[in-house]
């Protein structure tokens, strides 16, 4: 009867945990290394949209709202976009910002994540 429970039990072996250890600890790595990259993202999507429903900037020149994401980029630490990249369009009588730029985030050695973001403040 003893052989018999013996079989029947079942558990995490060491190398088992060494492995979800490891699984564990390279995903917390990589969640660490892309968090700020989506959130510097949002950053600039909400400083679009906020500069999009502005009533004063909605008749401005280009100059200007570009000037108005620099000073709102400052307060907000969002250096991955300068003023010189957003493209600003009228849809209808709605200002429409949005840019496109790159995030390289190295990893380990020569491996580094590629991203591509494209905020907008239409979507």
């Amino acid at each position: 009867m003893n052989t018999a429970m013996l079989s029947k039990q079942r558990g995490l072996g060491f190398s088992g945990f060494l492995f979800g250890a490891a699984a564990l600890v390279f995903a917390s790595i990589l969640g660490m290394k892309l968090i700020p990259a989506y959130m510097q993202d949002a950053r600039i999507k909400n400083t679009f949209v906020a500069i999009a429903n502005d009533a004063e900037l909605q008749k401005a020149s280009p100059r200007d709202i570009r000037m108005a994401f620099s000073k709102r980029a400052d307060v907000d630490d969002i250096n991955a976009v300068k003023h010189d990249d957003i493209d600003i369009a009228k849809d209808g009588e709605r200002l429409v910002l949005s840019a496109s730029y790159d995030v390289r985030i190295p990893l380990f050695a020569n491996i580094s994540l590629y991203l591509e973001f494209n905020p907008s403040s239409d979507q």
